[in-house]
């Protein structure tokens, strides 16, 4: 069976989609995100640039594997915001992202159905707007081994063309790689089995 070891986000933020109806403006906002402390920033950053607006209703989802996910609908009708977001981030299959709709209200009501059009197509727009990417899921692992071997472990991170993310190199040294998910196995035993050289998942 194939193992699936890639996923779909945004390159990066867009801003100001604006959709409109009935005098009710929808701005649509997504940004590309890895945890809640960076959803609850962007966040607060949007309720101090539109503090005049009615609601700031949002969806995000992170994760590949263990998905983290909310819908909040900030004092619109239960499942009328924060859903069709969420629906659209399902729709384009795409995490590690947060979109945010903020609604300045125009003073004729949009009814349930009319809400629930009014995000759904804001977060939409917004995320057609979007540059969509493909990135790997990787595996980190932390090599460790006296300098001698050094050149034994090198051969292999350039024979296997590996991604070194972070390295020591003293007497003890230490090398931090990132393997895609479906060479990580075959990657940590070569390392393994390797005398006099360690290899752990971090």
């Amino acid at each position: 069976m194939e193992v699936k070891d890639t996923y779909k986000t945004i390159k990066s933020p867009v801003g100001n989609v604006l959709f409109k109806d009935k005098n009710s403006k929808f701005y649509g906002y997504a940004y590309p995100v890895s945890n809640e402390e960076e959803i609850r920033q962007h966040i607060e950053a949007l309720k101090k640039e539109h503090h005049s607006a009615r609601h700031w209703c949002y969806s995000y989802q992170i994760g590949t594997e263990n998905i983290v996910y909310r819908a909040n609908d900030d004092g619109e009708p239960s499942n009328s915001a924060g859903m069709p977001i969420y629906r659209q981030i399902q729709s384009f299959e795409v995490t590690n992202i947060l979109i945010v709709v903020v609604r300045y209200f125009g003073g004729v009501k949009l009814g349930v159905s009319g809400l629930i059009n009014a995000y759904k197509t804001t977060a939409q727009l917004t995320l057609e707007a979007s540059k969509i990417v493909e990135k790997t899921i990787n595996i980190d692992y932390l090599i460790s081994f006296d300098y001698i071997n050094m050149n034994t472990v090198m051969c292999i991170i350039k024979e296997k063309n590996l991604n070194i993310i972070n390295q020591k190199l003293e007497l003890d040294c230490q090398i931090t790689i990132s393997v895609r998910k479906k060479e990580a196995t075959s990657t940590f035993e070569i390392f393994e089995n390797l005398y006099e050289i360690e290899i752990k998942e971090i």
